[in-house]
């Protein structure tokens, strides 16, 4: 989703004019007398509190020192390179007016991979994320704290400076109010989580192919000519996906002739219940393409020497992008749930509980539990933050979007669906042993025995913790997915 955005950041250095030329039309304005907000202004409800020339520069660093005022555990490092790439891709566009100095050195931190240590709450969502980009910006005036190269302990941004001989900048007019408006959390949560999304959505088709097969399902819900008529994209990639892996299963044809008339509807029903994830998130991740290549800032500066006050720091379409992607991922895990659960019901010749030998033995009883658990957790973080608003600022800010809030939500709920998913994993390829000397289809037997050379079939009751590690990373990996693309041609 975001390689155009790196390819923009490699430009950034040698490409100064629109930098230049807002930077001047701010310089310009300052010496006309007029009033602009949060240049010779002060903030929110303060905007018509006008500021002297000669405190001009200890309004910009009062801003950022007063709103770095986050709490909560720090948003993770990978998320937070991306805050930073972010925000200097929107300053770059040219319509901010910040300074080539601060911009420089902001830079250098992504060049260096300097990454500041940012607390995950205290945004509302608009202005922008206020003190998440606030405390993104304070190492460039030695304030705050990096991660180190592990991510693991912060660092005071004074001492890392000084070890890479990098010197604090003075902010100048505008400076900070550029460095804090901007709805750079929010996108960087979204982005990195839709973007590992698109594989995690090929791995639960996968997962449901794999107990389809293990459970003796029929494959006649998956036939073309029922998605066509039903006209969702995304359900006729789903069944798509499922007819190429099960191309030459032998489990399929041996019970073709069952009898059997219905599955339930964790199985019967895969393509329309993926299918409508697929379509929601791809929803979302349209809505966050355009936000990554859009202008979040205000006021903005234009080519003519317009400095005009508006909106775009908003994030309400991201916020109900991401409250919309939580549901679509949480469905992915509530139907993965139940057909979890139906493996270990012993459907159709398959041991209860996924064992031959129980009552001294669980088998895969308490795994389930864990996968019920997380369903239902993700139920209630499915909430929609963006329907609630809280005024601030003096009643200035009187409708705010919360969508910090849908942002760090978001990532409980994905990766709640990886544990979920990897549960499913467990219990499926385990089922599918006891299908032998009959062979699934090739893209599910490919599956099985690459999760296989990496997890050992449960003879009876083990440390399945370690089992379940193992399989999250698997999921996390999605290695597999490469093997079957290379053998029947990538999933859609």
């Amino acid at each position: 989703m975001y390689d155009d955005l790196r390819h923009r950041l490699v430009q950034l250095s040698s490409d100064t004019d629109a930098l230049q030329r807002s930077r001047a039309i701010v310089q310009a304005a300052l010496q006309d007398g007029r009033a602009y907000y949060g240049i010779n202004t002060g903030f929110g409800g303060l905007a018509s509190r006008r500021i002297s020339d000669s405190d001009l520069m200890q309004l910009q660093q009062n801003l950022l020192l007063s709103h770095a005022v986050g709490v909560g555990e720090p948003v993770p490092k990978d998320i937070t390179r991306l805050m930073l790439q972010l925000k200097l891709h929107t300053l770059g566009q040219g319509y901010s007016g910040v300074s080539r100095e601060t911009f420089a050195l902001l830079l250098r931190f992504a060049e260096l991979d300097l990454i500041p240590v940012v607390p995950s709450k205290g945004s509302l969502g608009a202005s922008g994320d206020l003190a998440p980009l606030a405390h993104m910006s304070l190492p460039l005036i030695s304030y705050g704290h990096f991660w180190d190269e592990a991510g693991e302990k912060q660092l005071p941004a004074g001492a890392v400076l000084q070890q890479h001989g990098l010197i604090p900048v003075q902010l100048q007019a505008k400076d900070g109010l550029s460095l804090i408006n901007g709805t750079q959390l929010m996108q960087a949560y979204g982005a990195w989580v839709l973007e590992k999304s698109i594989r995690l959505l090929k791995t639960a088709d996968l997962l449901a192919t794999t107990s389809l097969e293990a459970l003796q399902g029929s494959i006649a819900p998956f036939d073309d000519r029922i998605q066509q008529i039903r006209r969702h994209p995304g359900q006729a990639v789903v069944a798509g996906n499922v007819r190429l892996l099960l191309q030459q299963s032998e489990i399929l044809e041996s019970h073709r002739n069952c009898g059997k008339v219905q599955d339930p509807y964790s199985l019967r029903c895969v393509p329309q219940v993926h299918g409508a994830s697929r379509g929601a998130l791809a929803h979302c991740m349209q809505v966050m393409e355009t936000e990554l290549n859009s202008v979040n800032d205000n006021p903005l500066v234009f080519e003519n020497g317009d400095i005009i006050s508006g909106g775009n720091f908003h994030g309400q379409p991201v916020a109900l992008a991401m409250d919309y992607a939580a549901i679509a991922l949480a469905e992915i895990g509530n139907i993965s749930e139940r057909r979890t659960y139906l493996l270990l019901e012993g459907h159709d010749g398959l041991p209860t509980l996924l064992m031959q030998h129980t009552g001294i033995n669980s088998g895969f009883m308490i795994p389930q539990y864990t996968s019920a658990s997380l369903v239902s957790e993700n139920k209630v973080l499915c909430h929609p933050a963006s329907v609630d608003s809280i005024p601030s600022s003096l009643g200035q800010e009187d409708h705010v979007s919360m969508g910090s809030i849908s942002a760090t939500k978001l990532l409980r709920v994905f990766e709640n669906v990886e544990h979920i998913l990897s549960i499913e994993l467990l219990t499926g390829i385990q089922a599918l042993d006891f299908r032998k000397p009959l062979r699934p289809g090739r893209g599910v037997e490919i599956f099985h025995d690459f999760v296989r050379d990496h997890i050992p079939h449960a003879e009876q009751d083990t440390y399945f913790k370690e089992y379940m590690e193992k399989s999250l990373g698997l999921i996390r990996d999605g290695a597999y997915l490469d093997l079957i693309g290379q053998e029947l041609g990538e999933l859609g």
